[in-house]
């Protein structure tokens, strides 16, 4: 790959010297204007607006145009006057955790690599060091005539370099943020994971242009003469608003769940605080209460026999010893009281009482002595 800057990395006094290389490359179809009537190139040229002339490269400067329009003349020679010591350096000043770098902030990339057989030892130490520290460094360096921040970072086994915007360059948000105050249901949040968690990872490395594709295999048709592709069908227009929300959600977890052959079909989630199942639902035990369900039936149903005892003229003694069989412990025994005060009606408590207070005064009545 052909270097666009020649320079050194200054990591303290260490000096690596090294070659810049750009990282990345546009793949965008490019495109150039003609005239439609005849197919004839349409160029620009540069023309001088005092005299018409069309102006040479060679003849062409730099100037600053001040609020006015007055026009202050800037040449190469002042430029290289000014003290800017990263003109040919890449000069480290800090490393940070990779997290205290803003994604905003980040722009070109570049890959470092070392210039000469005696750059390799410094060019691997920094590496190396970089790699054990699981930070990046922070460096300041100069290139088309203006002084940039970048961060250095280890790709494989090159040290590569992303230029960053100064902090100053970045926008504050303001007024980008929804102004209108919104409630998001806690349903909505579960069917939002829901998708998320459907969706899944993906390898970057998988994706491709499928416009770009769509542009090259036009051309190549118009190019054997043909009409090109068929224009595809007009489809809704995007940005419309959503009326269902949730309808929405849950037919966006369906096609994703569709797409990837799994089950499509979208259960009701529960609330937030219970226990997740897998495919992000969430789903609450019952088994709590059918078992105090039994218990409340079977305690009112002993109850109920209880009762019916004491209208037959049962002890109330022998119906409490069925009671305290029946139950198992002291919490039982109070439902038990409460279903029976609920369960029996007035006229078996009333029987009840009277014969418990009949056997009570038989029991508490003196014995008559005989002679």
């Amino acid at each position: 790959m052909r270097s666009i800057w020649n320079g050194a990395i200054s990591f303290g006094l260490v000096s690596i010297p090294i070659k810049l290389v750009n990282a990345t490359e546009s793949r965008s179809v490019s495109f150039r204007q003609i005239h439609t009537e005849d197919g004839g190139r349409i160029r620009y040229r540069k023309v001088c607006e005092l005299d018409g002339e069309e102006v040479a490269p060679a003849e062409i400067g730099k100037a600053y145009e001040e609020a006015d329009g007055a026009m202050i003349p800037i040449t190469d020679e002042d430029l290289a006057a000014l003290p800017l010591p990263t003109a040919r350096t890449i000069e480290i000043v800090a490393f940070v955790p990779a997290g205290e770098i803003d994604p905003l902030q980040m722009d070109a990339a570049y890959y470092l690599s070392a210039n000469g057989v005696p750059a390799a030892k410094p060019y691997t130490l920094l590496r190396e060091a970089l790699k054990r520290s699981d930070k990046v460094a922070v460096a300041k360096y100069a290139l088309r005539g203006r002084e940039r921040l970048g961060m250095l970072r280890v790709v494989d086994d090159v040290i590569a370099m992303h230029g960053l915007l100064w902090p100053d360059e970045i926008r504050a948000p303001e007024g980008v943020a929804p102004e209108t105050p919104v409630s998001v249901r806690e349903a909505e949040l579960d069917l939002a994971d829901a998708l998320m968690a459907t969706l899944g990872e993906v390898d970057i490395g998988s994706l491709h242009d499928d416009y770009r594709t769509a542009v090259e295999e036009m051309i190549a048709a118009k190019a054997e003469g043909g009409e090109g592709v068929p224009a595809a069908e007009p489809g809704e227009e995007p940005g419309g608003q959503v009326i269902d929300l949730m309808a929405a959600l849950e037919s966006s977890v369906r096609a994703a769940r569709e797409a990837r052959g799994e089950d499509a079909v979208v259960t009701e989630l529960k609330p937030r605080g219970t226990p997740k199942e897998t495919g992000g639902k969430k789903s609450t035990s019952r088994a709590p209460a059918k078992k105090a369900a039994a218990a409340r039936k079977s305690t009112a149903k002993t109850t109920s026999e209880a009762a019916g005892k004491a209208r037959t003229g049962t002890p109330a003694k022998a119906a409490s010893k069925t009671a305290s069989k029946a139950t198992p412990s002291k919490a039982t025994s109070r439902t038990a009281s409460k279903a029976t005060s609920k369960a029996a009606p007035p006229a078996a408590s009333k029987a009840a009482s009277k014969t418990a207070s009949k056997s009570t005064a038989k029991k508490a009545a003196p014995r008559k002595r005989t002679a």
